[in-house]
């Protein structure tokens, strides 16, 4: 029979608004399996590969913003979830991870699948809970129902992000055939009232103070999802108040008053003067751009970071304050008390971008066809509606030189790993009936193509591959790209392509060559379907590193025609 504590367990998830569960199947936990699959207001999907199980509800849990349950049994089962868990920790994303376990007296026994699973993921949960291993006293079902509820809060409490239960369980695990499993109607749960934290009257007073002496101000906006009244008020801060407002893609906050192009000059220290900001302000999380992060850390800039819990992080080493208040409540009344600032210094920043946004088409132009210009084509084909998933390595970083986004912008850079690309998109997949693009390398592709491993259908999920058989990005960093052993211990050349896969899966195919061939390919893909499309294309990987410098050289050439 299964345990009335675990029954418990799913209807106080249920309770406090936990909608999805991911299960990798396995024996020990069969009770939290059945639990979960029979609760009438729980989605349990199955996935059996659980690196894959723990970015697709990842995946779900970003655009959903409530936890996601995963459910795996013993022994390495658990580790498999250890690389999405970090990427949710440093993401900010809530997890609820239940590890099935031996009970304790079988752990390092040679019994089989047995690990040390108690607090396993480290630091990277904001905690880790041990379920009891026995029930004999309602003191042990009080303080697993408390255990439950305690975890639940903390994954959703500010910042949000992982949290483990490991949970020891002991024969028998299957209920007899037609026993009915009974879900508490109206489980006990602890309930938390948040808080909207501002700053009091005084810490104004002195941050206004402060204000009064500067001129240069640089708003930095990080990772995060779209806000459209974020957004509003940048705009106001950037029109009446002339602050520069710098925006990579993951920011999800660009607009025709953002500065999106940086990457293409702030390598030139010509400009550096010129453009380095007295006061330097951010919020969300990290940002893609290392040329900016380079910049500000050589400025003599003052920055603060706007934290709702406090807890900063100084990203470009000149931290002087943090604002422990939502970003919200700050720029709105930044835009009532900040006076104007100095609007050459607009002027200047604004130069650049338009000079960088009219080169750019031009250089493209004159490229020969490769993976560089071909998102540059495509990014104009993307439906405005679609989420836009884009795989770590060169293809973040391609969409963040390539300037302003309307659509959502979703990338894994809390580790930055190429794992779990294509699983965090089939997670979103299951969240919206929009369409969800994957921007992909091959490499990233082919490494998590247990993400496509499952019964359930994506039809609104289009796959972008940009195929140069290779890991192209380390022929653009010096080290490597001198070294006689680039192709086979760094890029490490491989012959694959998708055609087997989406066979293999039922996904429509094309290959492209050609942006001839490309332009043709484009005019269904956004089409109604029943299964996945995969859209690749074809490089070669020296040949886009050739490319990829050529723009660069030629829209640098017309930067460093700007005056400033």
């Amino acid at each position: 029979m299964i345990l009335k504590p675990i029954s418990n367990l799913v209807a106080i998830c249920a309770k406090k608004g936990i909608q999805n569960a991911i299960l990798s199947p396995g024996s020990r936990c069969a009770p939290l399996t059945l639990a979960f699959s029979r609760h009438p207001d729980i989605h349990a999907r199955t996935i059996s590969d659980e690196r894959s199980a723990g970015f697709i509800a990842l995946g779900m849990a970003q655009q959903s913003e409530k936890p996601v349950v995963l459910v795996c049994t013993s022994g390495s089962a658990s580790l498999n979830y250890f690389p999405s868990v970090a990427e949710a920790f440093f993401q900010q994303i809530p997890l609820l991870i239940l590890t099935a376990d031996r009970p304790p007296e079988w752990i390092d026994q040679w019994d089989g699948q047995t690990i040390f699973q108690p607090d396993v993921y480290g630091k990277h949960v904001k905690k880790s809970f041990q379920f009891p291993d026995s029930f004999e006293n309602e003191e042990q079902v009080w303080h697993a129902n408390r255990i439950v509820s305690e975890a639940i809060i903390l994954s959703k409490q500010f910042p949000s992000g992982p949290v483990h239960i490991n949970i020891p369980l002991r024969e028998p695990f299957y209920p007899e055939v037609g026993e009915e499993l009974v879900f508490s109607e109206n489980p006990k749960v602890v309930t938390l009232s948040p808080a909207n934290p501002i700053l009091g009257e005084d810490g104004l007073k002195n941050i206004k103070d402060r204000l009064q002496t500067v001129k240069k101000i640089l708003i930095v906006a990080g990772q995060q999802k779209p806000d459209p009244k974020i957004l509003s008020l940048l705009d106001q801060l950037a029109k009446d108040q002339k602050v520069v407002i710098i925006t990579d893609s993951i920011s999800n906050l660009q607009s025709e008053q953002t500065i999106s192009f940086h990457d293409h000059w702030l390598g030139n220290e010509l400009f550096h003067s010129h453009l380095a900001p007295d006061l330097i302000i951010s919020f969300g999380k990290s940002v893609i751009s290392k040329s900016l992060k380079l910049f500000l850390r050589k400025t003599e800039a003052s920055h603060w970071h706007i934290q709702p819990d406090g807890q900063a992080k100084d990203t470009f080493q000149r931290l002087t304050r943090i604002l422990a208040c939502t970003p919200f409540s700050f720029l709105e009344w930044l835009c009532q008390n900040l006076p104007a600032q100095d609007g050459e210094y607009m002027l200047q920043w604004n130069s650049l971008e338009k000079t960088v946004q009219q080169a750019l088409p031009l250089a493209f132009e004159k490229s020969e066809f490769g993976e560089y210009p071909a998102l540059h084509f495509l990014l104009k084909k993307i439906p405005p509606f679609s989420k836009i998933h884009v795989a770590n390595s060169m293809a973040v970083r391609y969409l963040n030189f390539l300037g302003k986004r309307t659509q959502e912008i979703i990338s894994n850079r809390g580790t930055s790993g190429i794992d779990g690309s294509n699983s965090t998109a089939v997670g979103c997949t299951f969240t919206t009936k929009e369409p969800v693009t994957l921007i992909t390398g091959d490499m990233a592709f082919f490494y998590d193509r247990n993400a496509f491993w499952h019964n359930y259908s994506m039809p609104n999920l289009r796959i972008i591959i940009l195929n140069n058989h290779a890991g192209g990005i380390f022929r653009l960093i010096d080290g490597p790209a001198k070294q006689p052993e680039l192709e086979e211990f760094f890029e490490t050349r491989q012959n694959l392509n998708a055609s087997h896969l989406a066979g293999e899966f039922g996904f429509t195919y094309t290959l492209v060559k050609t942006m001839e061939e490309l332009d043709t390919a484009m005019f269904n893909f956004y089409a109604p379907g029943i299964q996945p499309k995969v859209l690749e294309i074809e490089t070669v990987s020296a040949d886009n590193a050739t490319i990829l410098k050529q723009v660069k050289a030629f829209v640098s050439s017309e930067v460093n025609k700007s005056k400033l």
